[in-house]
């Protein structure tokens, strides 16, 4: 733990000072190809940096940070587009709007007691997961892997619930949406594009999709140029999923993750131009429980069968539970000696 808090020290500090340089120097160099060249460096620097550490949750929220969120919106800013354009008001803000998924508006609204209650049963939810592992040697590897889906959800929830009441408490901002029960989705579409994991689509439209949708409308009608893409931005999700798999495991990439994002991404499509057929629509329109049901349950599938063997095979999952539940021992142990030590002084 303590060469892993080292890590981590030194890992930032790193990543200060290169946002550091890309927030005053790049901005005066004309933007397109001669700004991206001028921050190659950096962009390299983020690909290494999560290799610095043996923890699976350090590991991953580093390189979601820096390898995907920082290098995108870097690639994004040297052209001009993106969230950090125009340049934040000062460092710290260019810094939070580069390494995290934050709005830059201002006032957030306020929010109601219904999603304190909801964040309350994620909670429980996510504490009856944690207590069932303990018993994982007697349940069916499917529910197992049902658990750990359920365990990833619920642990990114939670970790967002407390870094946006930090981000509005420092800088008035806030978070972009993580998830917007994703359990509901009707169509692949909506499962992707609206509901799971919103930052990435958030970032992959401006960087890949509409580029090559750009591209493809010179060659095919506007009408049909999205699906090329639609593919590319599914093949490049794949393919920085297959880095983060590799920064987790240091294993030779088995492109089942790959394929994975390959085959939801011509699904998608497929599923698109189904649509655009109206007479097909009409006739075999599916009730909304039977479409959520079609749709998560392929999610579900298909993970089973290409997302999660090659973390079950390398023990990362293993590895991942055993750290959420050192966490909770550890907490847990500070809190009872806080206790201890507010008892006494009371008594005193």
């Amino acid at each position: 733990m303590e060469e892993e808090l080292k890590s981590l020290i030194k890992v930032w500090v790193y990543a200060i000072i290169s946002i550091s340089y890309c927030y005053y120097l790049p901005p005066r160099i004309k933007s397109g190809f001669p700004r991206l060249l001028s921050i190659f460096p950096v962009l390299a620097l983020f690909l290494a940096l999560p290799l610095f550490f043996s923890s699976v949750h350090i590991s991953l929220i580093t390189a979601f940070s820096l390898t995907w969120l920082a290098n995108f919106k870097l690639i994004l800013f040297s052209f001009d587009k993106g969230p950090l354009i125009p340049l934040p008001a000062n460092l710290s803000r260019f810094f939070c709007f580069t390494c995290f998924p934050i709005k830059s508006q201002q006032n957030p609204k306020a929010q109601n007691h219904l999603p304190k209650l909801v964040f309350g049963i994620k909670v429980a939810i996510f504490g009856v997961i944690l207590h069932l592992y303990g018993y994982r040697q007697n349940l069916s590897p499917t529910l197992l892997v049902g658990l750990y889906f359920v365990h990833l959800y619920l642990e990114i929830e939670i970790i967002i619930a407390f870094i946006k009441v930090v981000v509005f408490i420092f800088l008035g901002c806030d978070l972009e949406p993580q998830s917007n029960k994703p359990y509901l989705a009707t169509s692949l579409q909506d499962f992707w594009g609206r509901r799971w994991n919103l930052m990435v689509p958030a970032i992959l439209r401006p960087a890949v999709y509409a580029p090559m949708r750009r591209v493809s409308e010179r060659r095919m009608s506007s009408g049909w140029a999205l699906f090329p893409g639609i593919l590319a931005a599914f093949t490049v999700s794949g393919l920085v999923h297959e880095l983060m798999y590799f920064y987790v495991t240091r294993e030779t990439p088995t492109w089942e993750v790959t394929l994975f994002f390959v085959l939801h991404g011509v699904c998608t499509a497929a599923e698109l131009a189904v649509k655009k057929k109206t007479t097909v629509m009409q006739r075999w329109r599916l009730s909304p429980t039977l479409s959520r049901l079609f749709t998560v349950g392929f999610v579900f599938v298909t993970s089973c069968w290409l997302f999660t063997p090659q973390l079950v095979r390398n023990g990362v999952m293993e590895r991942y539970t055993y750290e959420a539940l050192l966490f909770v021992d550890f907490v847990k142990h500070k809190l009872f000696t806080l206790l201890g030590i507010f008892t006494t002084t009371s008594a005193i």
